[in-house]
């Protein structure tokens, strides 16, 4: 096949030169598409086509300095591409698909060397490690949130049942300190906080709720939780396996005294006592529901059986020393 080299003078030579040029490929039979010849000038459809990238894309190339025409036509000042500007194209689809930004290719561009490509290849694997434990952790997040609504899809919000869960991994916080001032927010603002300075990176998104003692709970003080924690499957501290007495109800952050009431009722009328800690969830809250007087809560209180008078009473979980810290996912 002879290689054309087109130079055209006007706009009328390039349009008949490049017709002529696209009637001989036609009479090749030629399964793949013709060879651009080297030295040609392109319309930037005909370029684009060529280029497998979008007209548009071309126009913002130009905008940004990126990639311009190599000419403009003289009377329609259309814009003419050259064959040889097929390698800016590979080069800047090379990069996007590194995850290289416009900007960042359009500073190596024209000053590529083996020693600039290779700083900015590890620079991009940097950045893409970064992305990489991103994404692990936002994954990690997304079935912990997925698991929560699957487990209550089909919950009967009226009912209570007594049974065996069990253990499951949170992030326990500190103790709260309400004896000058009882302002939950506050205390949950300490909470977010001290969790933020213990554990530089953890991700603050998991859901926060409240945990209770058993003589809180015993005294009908359901109010403020003693401490808070994340409901996170990485965490080093547990919500013990225990027999707990389980009830859901409606209503916003902190509506839970009527379920409370409801619980140990349910729990003398069945035979059972309190022997530990009671935990207060919200596995439908602000990420699924609108309405935030309807997010669904479950509260679970650590109960046994009553035991007989003078018989030994079995340790209460409240009461069970604090697994020592493990490693934990930062992120």
């Amino acid at each position: 096949m002879t290689v054309h080299v087109y130079n055209c003078s006007t706009d009328h030579e390039f349009v008949a030169r490049t017709k002529q040029f696209q009637y001989n490929s036609a009479q090749l039979d030629m399964k793949e598409e013709p060879l651009m010849p080297y030295g040609a000038l392109w319309s930037i459809t005909e370029f684009a086509k060529l280029s497998h990238i979008s007209r548009h894309q071309l126009l913002h190339y130009d905008e940004v300095g990126l990639l311009s025409p190599a000419s403009r036509g003289a009377e329609n000042k259309y814009r003419y591409y050259h064959s040889s500007q097929m390698v800016t194209v590979k080069l800047i689809r090379i990069f996007q698909r590194l995850g290289m930004t416009l900007d960042e290719i359009k500073q190596i561009k024209d000053k590529r060397t083996p020693e600039v490509a290779d700083s900015f290849f590890k620079n991009q694997i940097s950045k893409i490690d970064s992305k990489i434990d991103e994404w692990a952790s936002a994954k990690k997040l997304l079935h912990t949130l997925h698991k929560s609504i699957k487990d209550v899809q089909d919950v009967d919000d009226k009912a209570i049942t007594i049974k065996h869960l069990p253990a499951e991994a949170i992030i326990l916080g500190d103790l709260n300190d309400f004896s000058q001032d009882r302002d939950e927010y506050a205390a949950l603002s300490r909470f977010y906080s001290n969790m933020g300075n213990k554990y530089p990176g953890l991700d603050m998104n998991y859901s926060a709720w409240g945990r209770f003692s058993m003589e809180r709970i015993k005294n009908r003080d359901w109010k403020w939780p003693d401490r808070y924690y994340f409901h996170n499957p990485e965490g080093y501290d547990k919500r013990p396996a225990a027999l707990y007495a389980i009830g859901y109800t409606r209503g916003g952050y902190g509506q839970s005294s009527a379920l409370y009431e409801r619980l140990l009722k349910y729990i003398d009328e069945q035979g059972y006592e309190i022997c530990g800690d009671a935990y207060e969830e919200y596995p439908l809250n602000e990420v699924c529901i609108v309405d935030e007087n309807n997010y669904l809560m479950r509260v679970l209180i650590t109960v046994q059986k009553k035991q007989p008078d003078g018989a030994k009473p079995r340790l209460g979980f409240s009461t069970m020393p604090q697994q020592r810290p493990g490693r934990l996912n930062r992120r």
